[in-house]
């Protein structure tokens, strides 16, 4: 092989390489950290990020507490349809990226934020931020209790739930919910929200999916034994409508399949940190095609597992005797392992959180990561209100229905689509202007059903509990 062949290939390096450090030019939409390390030289040389890191990255992005409750979709839905939503979801989601990926190309943009900005002006950009940050901020406090519940046990009804820690040693002031969450915010969150690039959680990231592989497989491991000893009945495969109130009730699982796919606000940082930004979409395509995977299996073999006694959140159906040998050790080990992976999907979902809080707060100030008294400030700050609130509000899985049908279904669909419509660049073709109409349609509408179908079981609650 001659030198001059070698050359184009060397052109090619350098020239994605200088594009990347292009892109980072100081404005309000810069993103957190600047590729060019000429400007910050407290920092190693940062070649950029690797595929496989950028896909654990978004994998992780995509796969957090939506697992649990998918499940339950396939109980309202039925296992054929069920199914077929998870499909029909990972497909709408690639399609919203890979339009989001070339206004971007086209636009210049380095965040999702800049990207509305670009077409709706400063007030489309201010919407983008306000809604990554209810939803994030949502999400990370969901994944606070959860832990809280796994780790140190919950109350309800009346009733309570012995957490690992309590089972194991009993119940004492170390073992308490106040105590544990504490010390998992300082030990775990703190440390890992403190990076300044996302690349540098790519190893956490691969533990993270590794330990939804592991839940995934024990979960198919008991289904297999259960079968084999004739312990599981055949699942319904169509939803049981009997009058218009359950054909309303079929709507309440799309928040639930948004949260599930919801991984937008991190494309752009993902994107930002790649080495060869042109392999973008087969990182999402990779990664889509992981988390679907797992989301088919782990969706099939639980409700396969529990049938109609799958709940809301199926963790909570490991809390029971699962009528084999092991079963309380499996249980343990099902939670610790689903712990555990939240722990590592929270600062992936926070970096974006602290990116556009600060980009709303501060949209003319330099990059966050030349300052680091605001960089730490507002870390601490953020982490603090998260704890609070997962300490003072016993159960938001209903604010987390409503958030995953407002906040989350924009950010995943409702954006994208606009941004296509808008066209700025006249980019769009027809099939995509037809399927963005399509998306925002379905978007609009099931969701309204969706939180109208919430609201009205809240009030029926309240008034049954009064009587």
């Amino acid at each position: 092989m001659t030198i001059g062949s070698l050359a184009p290939k060397t052109e090619k390096k350098k020239s994605s390489r200088s594009s990347r450090k292009n892109k980072a030019v100081v404005s309000e939409n810069a993103p957190l950290l600047p590729k060019s390390q000429e400007s910050d030289s407290g920092f190693d040389d940062f070649n950029g990020a690797s595929f496989s890191g950028a896909v654990f990255n978004l994998a992780t992005t995509i796969i957090g507490a939506g697992i649990m409750a998918l499940p339950a979709t396939l109980k309202q839905l039925g296992l054929i349809p069920g199914l077929c939503a998870i499909l029909l979801m990972a497909f709408l989601t690639e399609k919203s990226i890979e339009l989001l990926i070339r206004f971007t190309r086209a636009g210049k943009a380095v965040s999702y934020a800049g990207l509305m900005g670009d077409s709706f002006g400063k007030y489309g950009k201010a919407m983008a931020q306000i809604c990554v940050i209810v939803n994030n901020i949502g999400v990370l406090i969901v994944y606070m209790i959860i832990i809280g519940d796994v780790l140190s046990g919950t109350s309800s009804s009346g009733e309570h739930h012995y957490g690992i820690l309590e089972g194991w040693f009993g119940v004492h002031w170390w073992t308490g919910r106040t105590f544990v969450v504490l010390l998992t915010t300082v030990a775990i969150f703190t440390p890992l929200a403190s990076f300044k690039r996302i690349d540098s959680l790519r190893f956490t990231s691969a533990l993270s999916v590794a330990l939804a592989v592991v839940f995934l497989v024990i979960a198919v491991g008991i289904s297999i034994v259960k079968i084999i000893s004739g312990g599981i009945t055949m699942p319904r495969l169509f939803p049981a409508v009997t009058d218009a109130t359950s054909i309303v009730n079929l709507f309440t699982v799309v928040p639930v399949f948004v949260t599930a796919y919801i991984c937008h606000y991190n494309v752009h940082s993902i994107d930002n940190e790649l080495e060869d930004n042109s392999q973008m979409q087969g990182v999402v395509r990779t990664a889509l095609g992981l988390c679907s995977s797992v989301y088919l299996m782990i969706s099939f073999f639980g409700f396969l597992l529990f049938g109609e006694g799958t709940l809301d959140d199926v963790l909570a159906n490991f809390d029971a005797d699962l009528g084999i040998p092991f079963g309380s050790l499996l249980n343990d080990a099902v939670r610790i392992s689903y712990a555990a992976h939240l722990m590592l999907v929270f600062p992936v979902v926070f970096f974006p959180l602290r990116l556009n809080i600060d980009g709303l707060l501060f949209p003319k100030s330099r990059p966050l990561v030349l300052d680091n008294f605001r960089f730490a400030s507002m870390t601490v700050s953020l982490i603090g209100v998260i704890f609070l609130g997962a300490n003072f509000i016993p159960s938001i899985w209903d604010a987390f229905q409503f958030t995953g049908a407002t906040a989350a279904v924009c950010i995943g669909f409702i954006f994208p689509a606009a941004i296509t419509l808008k066209d700025r660049y006249n980019i769009a073709t027809k099939s995509d202007k037809i399927l963005c109409v399509v998306m925002i349609v379905l978007a609009v509408f099931s969701n309204v059903v969706a939180i109208y179908s919430d609201a009205y079981a809240l009030i029926k609650q309240n008034k049954t509990s009064r009587e």
